[in-house]
């Protein structure tokens, strides 16, 4: 059974109505791990709709194409090909993953003897996912400190939704029990301090900062000494994102990261990268530089809800080769999810399935 139908089976089935469980003091483990298995599911389940509601651009743009073309030809013809490349050219995927992913498909087309082009769109999934997966253990998730405050440092170029990104990050890990801090390190964009401190408030976790002009590495050191002192279990901190500056950027994170390993030898534990997925191919260029300048361990991918070249995703896999850790789906706090390749396969080509 191919990924297209493992993913089908996977999501097509219908909810099921879930049992409400009333757990007394004296209640068994087998009734405890039953309400967690329900609470997993429900979770599950959530997840998947809001990735299914946030590509529905993509899926209407993309996918509409592929339907399209695979309703137009009868056969498989090197017109099929040309067509279906300009169509993956239009997403967003990536003239490098393209190639690649072509030469695979062409090749299986030939291996196989397959003439009919609807018996194509199963193998398009497959392939699409084998080249993002690369036989490689995808690490998605947040590396967290067992010894002290996790410390995430924000980076990206100013409109990318950065502030909005911490804020919603900050949010999620509260509703997980952390304890929160949030740090304003950038302190030259007109607003920014305020921006954060404002989230903080509406999300009800703590905020430090100073006045604009401050030196932000001060400020992150005075942040890590409460973080320290008050036992605070994560801190996520705010950074300039003057890319137009690289060289005066590159000494600004780089003296930020010697403060923060001069408390917490590890730290940061991860450096994640926001980017805007409706500047398309312009945000790869972003993730190429910030490379550059600082060890980038993780892509928030935010908007992706507002364009219909959601092939993106792979795109910066292949580009980068830095794991996709989060995307933004939508406005709501609940919109920014954790990535799940096979939630964001669903939820791309759920109207091919």
């Amino acid at each position: 059974m191919g990924l297209f139908s493992k993913i089908k089976n996977m999501f097509s089935k219908e909810t099921e109505e879930k049992k409400e469980i009333e757990i007394n003091q004296e209640e068994d483990t087998s009734m405890v791990e039953e309400k967690q298995e329900v609470k997993k599911k429900s979770a599950e389940e959530k997840s998947v709709k809001v990735y299914e509601k946030g590509l529905t651009k993509s899926r209407k743009g993309f996918v509409s194409n592929l339907i399209s073309l695979t309703s137009r030809y009868s056969k498989i013809t090197d017109a099929y090909f040309d067509e279906l490349e300009e169509i993956l050219i239009m997403a967003d995927i990536g003239v490098n993953t393209i190639m690649k992913f072509m030469d695979r498909l062409r090749e299986r087309v030939r291996k196989e003897k397959i003439e009919d082009p609807n018996l194509l769109k199963e193998i398009i999934v497959d392939e699409l996912f084998i080249i993002y997966v690369d036989e490689e253990v995808l690490e998605s998730k947040i590396h967290f400190n067992t010894t002290g405050p996790t410390i995430l440092l924000l980076v990206g170029v100013n409109g990318v939704g950065k502030t909005t990104t911490i804020g919603k990050l900050a949010w999620q890990m509260k509703e997980n029990g952390k304890k929160v801090l949030l740090v304003a390190g950038d302190t030259f964009r007109a607003g920014a301090v305020e921006q954060l401190k404002e989230w903080s408030e509406k999300i009800g976790v703590d905020f430090f900062g100073k006045e604009e002009g401050s030196d932000p590495a001060s400020v992150v050191y005075d942040g890590i000494v409460k973080a320290k002192e008050e036992n605070y279990d994560v801190v996520l901190i705010d950074t300039a994102g003057r890319l137009q500056n690289k060289v005066n950027l590159m000494k600004e994170l780089e003296k930020i990261n010697r403060v923060i390993a001069s408390f917490i030898p590890e730290a940061p534990h991860e450096t994640l990268l926001v980017i805007d997925a409706t500047t398309g191919q312009n945000g790869i260029s972003q993730a190429k530089s910030f490379q550059e300048i600082t060890n980038i361990t993780g892509i928030v991918l935010t908007k992706l809800d507002g364009t219909a070249k959601g092939g993106i995703v792979l795109a910066i896999k292949e580009e980068v080769n830095i794991p996709v850790k989060y995307i933004g789906l939508g406005e709501a706090k609940e919109d920014l999810q954790p990535f799940d390749i096979e939630a964001y396969i669903y939820g791309l080509f759920k109207d091919m399935m």
